[in-house]
């Protein structure tokens, strides 16, 4: 007697499944059918039906341009490999592993925690006094460091932990240094900041003595919503340090705090160039870490080493294919049609400045801050040139668009971090960060409208 095996299910292609398919099916289609389709809107269909096929965004940009180019145009095999090296061969691209490894060395060195303890002793007595601690260390964490996610590790892991010790609701904790944080690529030095400077041709150095004032003016904001949170809700308070406490603390963390002015100072003075700031901090967070603290064993340095060799390999290989998609947009002229119909529609200063800060939000739901600012900074920066916008002002405003993305889902990177620290949801992360997110909105009008707080001391330093 013969049995029949059951028969295998039938699996149906779930919809969601089918609309990168159509994205990308329905323009290359018309196009091949001899329907007049406008070569932008190939190219941003390939790119955004690829991203949400879930292919990384390196990858998808990569394969969008060669894609195209292989499709559609003539170019040549030999043209797109020399792009590919030359588009990178740019020294101020030399800053970004170096301020990765300087970044790695005070995360494990020590550093952090020495800083915690001068910020407790400078403001633990006002109300939430450990919670402006945490805003404190962040900036002063972030003015060495050049990474948000590396300054919420590096803090959020020492204050988090003593603020619920302390009686602080766990929400409130992760809402200041979730958002605190983000000072890290606002404050100079800034990964970020270099990134917008080789995709615009801008001045690294410009930009990081720039970020200087708006991001006193963001701490200062991030700090008064803490103790006005804080002292609403009767929230702990440290008892006053006495000035020996506050001496003695300044005098422990001074090794990591001279960092600030090993960098901004060079900068400032000529010493270095914004790429040997950079390899002058790696040395000197190197010998801070180990030689000075003690903190790191010798043995633990080839981890480090190889753990920031990674990150750099991954954001260096972005900005490549990143520079490969500018010069394809370039090429198509997508950027001087944009200008030229937004001059056409007699579309303002103000207007565009809007819908940039729109365009940029967006994106921050969907992408993370280095595939923003080197996707969107070629296609806006020529349109803000053509409106007389200064290029520093208009990068210190993509920067601080770039700190909101990463304080709201779905790809907040610093969300994500503080909730490896919290072991709290996503969702909750969220619900507890509007009170500093709706602040550091408030914060983007005005460095949006207000050129003077980005551009106002690099003029007064002489270097504009």
């Amino acid at each position: 007697m013969s049995t029949l095996a059951p028969a295998a299910p039938i699996r149906h292609v779930r919809w969601p499944a089918l609309i990168p398919i159509l994205i990308i099916g329905i323009p290359v289609g018309l196009k091949l059918a001899g329907v007049a389709v406008a070569n932008p809107w190939i190219i941003f269909a390939l790119l955004f039906g690829l991203m949400l096929t879930g292919m990384p965004i390196s990858i998808s940009l990569g394969l969008t341009v060669l894609t195209y180019l292989f499709t559609m145009t003539t170019v040549p095999i030999e043209s797109v490999a020399l792009k590919l090296f030359t588009g990178i061969e740019k020294f101020e691209i030399m800053a970004i592993p170096f301020f990765i490894l300087a970044g790695a060395f005070l995360t494990h060195g020590g550093v952090a925690r020495r800083m915690i303890n001068f910020a407790s002793a400078i403001v633990g007595h006002w109300f939430g006094g450990l919670g402006l601690a945490g805003v404190v260390a962040c900036a002063l964490f972030a003015a060495v460091s050049g990474s948000s996610p590396a300054t919420v590790v590096a803090i959020g892991s020492i204050v988090l932990p003593a603020m619920l010790r302390q009686g602080f609701p766990a929400r409130f904790g992760a809402g200041v240094i979730t958002t605190s944080g983000a000072l890290g690529i606002l404050i100079p030095p800034s990964i970020v900041m270099v990134m917008y400077a080789v995709a615009t041709n801008s001045s690294v150095g410009q930009l990081f003595i720039a970020g200087i004032v708006p991001g006193i003016v963001l701490a200062t904001m991030l700090g008064l919503t803490t103790w006005w949170i804080a002292r609403k809700n009767n929230y702990p308070r440290q008892p006053a340090a006495d000035w020996a406490t506050k001496w003695r603390t300044f005098r422990e963390s001074i090794w990591g705090l001279l960092l600030i002015v090993v960098v901004i100072g060079g900068i400032y003075t000529g010493i270095f160039t914004p790429t040997e700031a950079a390899a002058m901090s790696a040395v000197y967070a190197f010998l801070v870490a180990v030689f000075v603290y003690k903190d790191m064993p010798l043995s633990k340095v080839p981890t480090v080493l190889l753990d920031s060799a990674n990150m750099s390999a991954m954001l260096l290989y972005i900005i490549t294919n990143a520079v490969m998609f500018s010069y394809l947009m370039t090429s198509e002229n997508i950027p001087q049609a944009m200008a030229a119909w937004m001059l056409d529609k007699g579309l303002g200063v103000i207007t565009f400045l809007l819908f940039v800060n729109i365009v940029l939000l967006l994106a921050g739901n969907v992408m993370e801050p280095s595939s923003i600012v080197l996707i969107m900074a070629p296609i806006l920066f020529p349109v803000a040139m053509k409106l007389g916008i200064d290029p520093i002002h208009f990068g210190i405003m993509m920067v601080v668009n770039m700190e909101v993305g990463m304080c709201h889902p779905p790809v907040g990177l610093n969300l994500y971090v503080a909730s490896g620290i919290t072991r709290m949801g996503i969702t909750e992360l969220t619900v507890a960060v509007w009170p500093w997110l709706a602040t550091m909105l408030v914060f983007l009008v005005m460095v949006t409208y207000w050129p003077g707080l980005s551009i106002g001391l690099p003029h007064l330093l002489g270097m504009r």
